[in-house]
């Protein structure tokens, strides 16, 4: 059967279905804590502010960006964004996502081994997600395997680096719930509610992952069936 036409497809569809359900659970999750508003009533950039303050990282700029959940740290301008539904909320949810790029920012001012790692790959793993799918599809068409073999090469780069962004991801979320309890920022209560906001959070990075494993799995099957 042609190769784009097989029951490797089964793998697609299974890293399909692990990705849906880890969107729709943080989505789910997010909007639930969106509603509880935190008993200090602080919104999300102020307790942004106090964690990068505390962390000696005044000079880092919180910025307002559009979109949901569009929140990140750039190592490159060390920039914290906010997207528009967590810079001015009071929630619990916001609160969370926000100590969470904290996290990412006390990362990179500690020099922190993985985020360097993934900082540092960032230009290779984009040249490498770009040219893998032509050189696998015209190696496949033309049946001449160094180019498929040259393309699995590449996309295994994108599985290094969501393999390396794990700990990054677990790590920043760890520290965001240990400021936000040790500063008195949230309570117990709002804590276990932004514990399990990141929870969800981190399960799409851990679905991402998967899916890169199994299609890397699903392309060696590919090759390997085509070499018989």
């Amino acid at each position: 059967m042609f190769w784009f036409y097989d029951s490797t497809y089964i793998l697609v569809i299974l890293a399909a279905i692990i990705s849906l359900i880890a969107s729709a659970k943080v989505k789910s999750t997010y909007a639930k804590y969106s509603k509880v508003l935190s008993a200090r009533g602080i919104t999300a950039e102020q307790a942004a502010q106090q964690i990068l303050y505390g962390a000696g990282l005044s000079q880092v700029p919180i910025n307002q960006v559009a979109g949901n959940l569009t929140d990140h740290y750039d190592p490159r301008s060390q920039t914290l964004a906010l997207s528009q539904t967590v810079f001015g909320s009071s929630s619990v949810a916001a609160i969370g996502v926000a100590a969470h790029e904290c996290g990412h920012a006390i990362q990179d001012a500690e020099n922190y081994a993985p985020i360097r790692i993934r900082n540092a790959i960032v230009p290779v793993v984009n040249f490498g997600s770009t040219l893998s799918w032509p050189l696998l599809l015209l190696g496949l068409v033309l049946s001449f395997d160094p180019l498929v073999l040259a393309g699995i090469w590449l996309f295994s780069l994108v599985v290094v680096f969501q393999l390396v962004t794990l700990p990054v991801e677990f790590n920043a979320s760890r520290r965001a719930m240990r400021i936000l309890e040790e500063r008195g920022i949230l309570g117990n209560e709002e804590l276990k509610g932004a514990r399990k906001v990141l929870s969800a959070a981190a399960m799409t990075y851990v679905a991402a992952a998967v899916g890169s494993l199994l299609q890397l799995a699903r392309l060696l099957m590919i090759r390997n069936s085509r070499r018989r």
